[in-house]
């Protein structure tokens, strides 16, 4: 998993609440279980039309957003089933923020087991925020993540939560993987004092 350490970038504004899991892939995208080339069905709906052009008012088609690597948001971003393809499509577009008043658990958990970071901060600023990032490229946001603040386009530093867990893994690049063969040599030497011991289990 590649690490997230500091991001300055373009923020893309989507100043909508509930955009569930459906809205940010929509289901037919789900038959595949590879993470690459799911960018492309990111907010499919909103950004398609039926015959494939893309709709221009949907921000995620304008320029500079359509190379946003933050995405700002209201309530419950990623509210829904509980598809794990969501933040692969995010992921695969280029969003490696998502910044909103709260999430859905499920989608929560599943930004930091793939490397996406999800900020928690208040409706205001929030609102703060996507009014900063309607000025488009002249105003890129910087989030970093071991100092734990977003940084406006003036320099006004915001700070954010995040436990320390899941900032370490962020911050080394780890998923769930990642973290367990970091004690590799610790679980091999309990199976080996475990052949040791009952020998007969191990044939």
């Amino acid at each position: 998993m590649r690490a997230f350490t500091t991001l300055t970038g373009v923020a893309a504004p989507l100043p909508m609440a509930n955009v569930d899991t459906d809205k940010i892939i929509p289901a037919r995208f789900l038959k595949t279980i590879e993470r690459k080339g799911l960018g492309r069905a990111a907010f499919a709906d909103m950004r398609f039309n039926d015959d494939g052009s893309e709709k221009p008012d949907f921000v995620l088609n304008q320029e500079p957003y359509r190379h946003a690597e933050v995405l700002i948001a209201h309530e419950n971003f990623g509210c829904g089933s509980s598809r794990e393809h969501a933040p692969w499509a995010l992921l695969d577009f280029g969003i490696r923020c998502v910044i909103a008043p709260d999430f859905a658990d499920i989608f929560f958990n599943n930004s930091f087991k793939n490397g996406i970071l999800p900020i928690k901060l208040s409706r205001e600023i929030c609102d703060t925020l996507m009014e900063d990032a309607k000025m488009g490229a002249n105003a890129r946001i910087s989030v970093d993540l071991a100092r734990q603040i977003v940084i406006r386009p003036n320099g006004e530093e915001i700070p954010f939560e995040v436990d320390p867990l899941r900032k370490h893994r962020l911050l080394n690049g780890l998923d769930d993987i990642g973290e367990t063969m970091q004690r590799a040599s610790a679980i091999e030497n309990f199976e080996n004092g475990q052949r040791a011991a009952q020998p007969w289990l191990y044939g």
